[in-house]
């Protein structure tokens, strides 16, 4: 993997505004489809080393729901949105209107519901990037897998090649009336070499 150079404050203002935007557009639409208020967070927003965005989640071994879809054009690469399990099962009974710790595994009528809406979450994010940049990017259809985090990663990495060493971390909650009942979910941008470049250069700002 390739090397990106340290980010500035200035740069990690730039990907606040971001994922500020994304969790913008990610509320409004996920308010339409549950008909009810949404209140989300985004408490990170940062770059971290391959390595370390395993161990944000829970490990190698921890259980995830993915949503992962492929990128073309001005900024190549692949977005992830993941949730645990605890979290996967419990956005599950949001969406279905079950009470608070129903669902114990995931059927295909839950899988449906959650990749639906991971497939909000990363339009959103891919969506900002595109409002603050007019960058061209391409969204590939999008893949849903239930697995070890560390099977994901793996299949993911290897269909995308090369990619840069760092990857764009969004830590995003979702606040229901019950704080037990908070969803966390981790969106991650792993991008080809040159494409953190591509994506700061349209932002204007200089990197290292």
């Amino acid at each position: 993997m390739n090397k990106t150079p340290e980010l500035s404050s200035t740069h990690l203002d730039a990907l606040r505004e971001i994922s500020n935007i994304g969790m913008g557009n990610a509320i409004t639409s996920l308010a339409q489809m549950l008909n009810r208020r949404i209140n989300m967070s985004v408490p990170l927003a940062t770059f971290l080393p391959f390595e370390e965005t395993v161990q944000l989640i829970g490990g190698a071994e921890e259980q995830v729901s993915c949503v992962s879809v492929s990128l073309s054009g001005d900024v190549p690469g692949t977005v992830m949105f993941f949730f645990n399990s605890q979290s996967t099962f419990r956005l599950v009974d949001l969406l279905m209107g079950l009470d608070l710790g129903t669902t114990t595994e995931l059927d295909e009528m839950g899988e449906s519901a959650v990749k639906e809406v991971g497939n909000v979450l990363t339009g959103s994010f891919i969506g900002a990037i595109y409002s603050l940049t007019s960058l061209s990017i391409k969204s590939a259809v999008p893949m849903f897998a239930y697995d070890m985090l560390g099977a994901i990663l793996t299949s993911l990495v290897v269909a995308s090649g090369r990619a840069e060493e760092q990857v764009l971390v969004l830590e995003t909650k979702l606040f229901q009336e019950q704080a037990e009942a908070n969803i966390n979910g981790h969106f991650f941008m792993l991008t080809e070499p040159g494409s953190i470049q591509n994506l700061f250069d349209a932002l204007g700002i200089a990197m290292s």
